[in-house]
């Protein structure tokens, strides 16, 4: 049996200095790969920055995941 490393190829530091400056505008989430996700935060300006806090504190803590399901960790 092959272990697969589930870890994205996605730049940790990158994704949170996005989602810190960038991250009412979901631009953290079109980098993840996340089109329709970064679309809504995009109209809601980042659910009013609440969704844009959770999202930075699940980087932050290396649990979020890109578009294919593998985390984006430092």
């Amino acid at each position: 049996m092959e272990i697969v490393d589930q870890r994205s190829d996605r730049n940790f530091v990158a994704m949170l200095l996005l989602c810190f400056f960038l991250g009412g505008l979901g631009v953290h989430r079109f980098y993840a790969g996340k089109i329709g996700t970064g679309v809504l935060m995009l109209l809601t300006l980042g659910g009013l920055g609440i969704w844009t806090l959770i999202d930075f504190i699940i980087i932050a803590v290396g649990s979020f995941k890109d578009k294919e399901g593998r985390y984006i960790k430092n």
